[in-house]
C-alpha cells in the first residue's frame, strides 16, 4: 500500500500545477485559428510549416473547435506555431486524495446502509450517530485497502 500512496502523493503533486491552467477557457475559434490569426500568419503560411494544404489547416482548426482533433496534431500545429503543447488530467475533486476519499466515502455508505436496512428489516434498528460511525470507519478502511470495487 506504501508505494500506491507514494504514486497518488506523487501524480497530485504534479497534477496541483495544472489547477490553475484548468480555469482558463478556450478561445471560442480554437487555440489554433486564435494564435494563428493574431500573429497575422495566413492559413497558407501554416499549412506550409506543416507541409499541408490551406485546406488542411482548415480542417484541423475546425476539428480542434468541435473537440475532434487528435492530440498528435495538435502537437504538430503548436509546434508550427513555435508553441508547445501542455496536455494533463486535473482531478474534479481537486486532488486524487480527495477523489479516492469521495470514492470511498460513497462505497461505504452503500454497504453500511444496506446492512443498517437488513437490520432495520430484522427489527434490529441501529441510531443515526451509530450509522454515521461505522461509514467514517468503514471510509477509512476502503481508503487504505482502495479495492477494485471502488471504481465500479
Amino acid at each position: 500500500m506504501k508505494k500506491k500512496t507514494l504514486q497518488i502523493e506523487h501524480l497530485d503533486r504534479k497534477m496541483h500545477e495544472f489547477v490553475e491552467i484548468k480555469k482558463i477557457i478556450p478561445p471560442p475559434i480554437g487555440w489554433i485559428k486564435a494564435i494563428r490569426t493574431s500573429l497575422g500568419m495566413s492559413l497558407q503560411q501554416l499549412g506550409n510549416k506543416i507541409s499541408i494544404t490551406k485546406q488542411s489547416v482548415m480542417d484541423i482548426e475546425r476539428r480542434e473547435q468541435l473537440g475532434t482533433i487528435s492530440l498528435k496534431t495538435l502537437r504538430e500545429s503548436a509546434n508550427a506555431l513555435d508553441m508547445e503543447l501542455v496536455y494533463a488530467f486535473v482531478p474534479k475533486d481537486g486532488s486524487l486524495d480527495a477523489l479516492i476519499e469521495r470514492k470511498a466515502k460513497e462505497l461505504a455508505t452503500e454497504i453500511v446502509m444496506r446492512t443498517s436496512n437488513t437490520m432495520k428489516l430484522e427489527d434490529q434498528e441501529v441510531s443515526v450517530k451509530r450509522i454515521q460511525k461505522a461509514i467514517f470507519e468503514r471510509t477509512i478502511i476502503i481508503k487504505n485497502e482502495m479495492p477494485k470495487i471502488l471504481w465500479d
